[in-house]
């Protein structure tokens, strides 16, 4: 379902993408991993068309990031690392607005609303203009508007930033539940969250794919904790760049 060949992307003189490839199916829970500054973020933009690769493409569910991007906007949904939102709407406001977007109308729209508004657990908030809500609920308002047409991909930038351990324990299960019939990414610096969620892992760092394997491989071959991994493989990186 999501395909990505030879990507590369720079600004400036910095490349924050070089040449990676992968591919992800349905089922599939993919944790992308690496220190600030990886590329990972960069990455996740380009397959939400959000961003255009130097060279190299990618595609979502057969549709390619430069031929058709409108197709793979409605492919996919697309929690973004800074959740971008309307401050003066309420959450009511703007997920009718995200439903006008979507093309999401009539009796669809009452049932979507009911679906995804006890899912993410915004019904106490659902009135409130979102610049009056704590960073936990900005972040489930923006996961909510990811999954408002029920997308086959989710790429998700830290789904689970400012929430507190209950609602990540909810979100994490909601992920997992999703995982059967959806292909997912998500990028996240909680390892304890790759072991929980993720089927798969790749680490990332100067823009290039260090490891793609799965979390219980990782540990089995460095004899250690994911933890453990993630900073033995990215440190060994960081000095053969020196």
């Amino acid at each position: 379902m999501i395909e990505v060949k030879e990507l590369r992307r720079s600004f400036g003189p910095v490349v924050a993408v070089d040449g990676i490839s992968f591919d992800v199916e349905e089922g599939e829970v993919l944790g992308l991993l690496g220190p600030n500054g990886a590329g990972k973020t960069t990455a996740m933009r380009i397959l939400a068309c959000f961003l255009k690769p130097d060279s190299g493409t990618a595609s979502i569910c057969g549709h390619d990031v430069l031929q058709n991007p409108i197709d793979v906007r409605r492919s996919l949904g697309y929690l973004a690392e800074n959740v971008p939102a309307y401050n003066e709407m309420t959450v009511g406001a703007f997920l009718n607005f995200i439903c006008d977007v979507r093309e999401i109308r009539g009796s669809s729209r009452k049932q979507t609303l009911d679906r995804i508004v006890p899912m993410c657990s915004i019904e106490s908030v659902y009135h409130q203009s979102i610049e009056t809500l704590s960073k936990g609920y900005k972040r489930r308002v923006g996961l909510a508007q990811a999954l408002m047409h029920d997308p086959d991909v989710l790429i998700l930038d830290e789904p689970t930033d400012g929430l507190d351990p209950n609602q990540k324990h909810e979100v994490r299960k909601l992920i997992q539940k999703m995982a059967k019939n959806k292909c997912i990414i998500i990028s996240t610096h909680i390892l304890e969250e790759v072991e929980a969620v993720c089927s798969r892992t790749i680490i990332i760092a100067k823009g290039r794919i260090l490891v793609d394997s799965t979390p219980e491989k990782l540990k089995e071959k460095y004899q250690c904790s994911l933890d453990g991994v993630f900073r033995k493989i990215t440190k060994s990186e960081s000095a053969s760049l020196v």
